[in-house]
């Protein structure tokens, strides 16, 4: 059995800001209504995404361009190295798509990364989602089903850690070693008797993996 896993969500966890919000606010005003009946439970996580990514109607270069204009966590790609440099393996699990999220690790020079997440690609203006019904992993509301991704990464690593911000990281948590948990988060998890750690920030996550004896002290 290999040692151990980080595991973090990717929108709002690893980037400042979602992705559908940057294509809302520049491209898709109609989207805040849609975002409404997602929220409101009209609307399964899949469909709400596929239609805000493929409302952009621009030239990839553009969609690049705004992709790499998304703020994250500073300290990220040095948290990942630390990670990496401790004999961990780093993994982003998102329900958006790895399209948007190979971009920003190469803005950032990130490497050595497995990004699970519903594959995408850019064709006549937009982004479009490619979901297999019939992938191991797929779910019929997220596209990809986290909690199945975490139980079987801990069949594989003594230990898994998981990082993320919102309702489709509180299945996941529920099997995941440790864990860090932000924004929205916290609350969702107390709701169902899952522990967690709170968190705002990367740097917290490593001073928690420090004191838990995963991170040595430099």
């Amino acid at each position: 059995m290999k040692n151990w896993a980080f595991v973090s969500d990717f929108d709002g966890t690893i980037s400042k800001k979602d992705f559908y919000w940057v294509v809302i606010e520049k491209y898709f005003p109609e989207g805040q209504e849609l975002f409404r009946k997602w929220k409101a439970g009209e609307m399964k996580d899949i469909d709400f995404l596929s239609t805000v990514f493929s409302s952009i109607n621009q030239d990839e270069q553009q969609i690049i361009e705004d992709i790499r204009g998304i703020p994250i966590d500073p300290y990220i790609p040095e948290f990942i190295k630390t990670i990496q440099n401790h004999g961990g393996d780093f993994y982003i699990l998102s329900a958006g798509t790895n399209y948007y999220i190979y971009h920003i690790l190469e803005k950032y020079d990130i490497k050595g990364v497995t990004v699970l997440s519903n594959e995408g690609y850019y064709k006549d203006g937009n982004v479009h989602m490619d979901i297999d019904p019939t992938h191991r992993h797929y779910s019929e509301r997220y596209g990809i089903d986290k909690a199945k991704v975490i139980r079987e990464l801990k069949e594989e690593y003594e230990t898994v850690h998981f990082a993320g911000d919102s309702e489709p990281d509180s299945h996941p948590a529920v099997y995941a070693d440790l864990t860090f948990a932000k924004d929205a988060l916290p609350d969702i998890l107390k709701e169902k008797n899952v522990p967690f750690i709170p968190v705002t920030a990367f740097e917290e996550v490593e001073a928690e993996l420090q004191r838990k004896g995963f991170l040595s002290h430099d």
